[in-house]
């Protein structure tokens, strides 16, 4: 069920462990929200071009995570620090460019919500 989006400039593509940073972040977040790891779906967006202040040199990687409505503040909270934390691990500074991570957590409709496996 957890939906994840990780949109990231194209500067930390050979520095950002994506794959390991999904894994790492299903197993992290499995117990909190109370969902088997295989319901997990991760999906990594380069961005094209970023414009960030007044132009200067800046990476961002900006994570999603979607989750079924009724979960309190609480658990969406330490669900975004979890994910902060696994980015610092599986993210490499890039010379001359800074990075910025940010990470949201927000409501899937659980009346709207649907899934079909084939």
């Amino acid at each position: 069920m957890p939906q994840i989006t990780v949109e990231y400039s194209p500067e930390l593509r050979g520095a950002f462990d994506r794959r390991g940073f999904a894994i790492a972040l299903h197993n992290a977040l499995s117990p909190l929200v109370s969902a088997d790891v295989a319901e997990f779906k991760t999906r990594f967006r380069q961005i094209e071009e970023i414009v960030v202040g007044d132009g200067s040199p800046v990476a961002i990687v900006h994570v999603r995570v979607g989750l079924l409505t009724g979960r309190p503040v609480e658990l969406k909270q330490q669900v975004g620090q979890a994910g902060v934390d696994l980015l610092r691990d599986h993210l490499k500074p890039v010379e001359g460019v800074p990075a910025q991570v940010s990470l949201e957590v927000y409501d899937l409709d659980r009346e709207q919500y649907r899934k079909l496996v084939l």
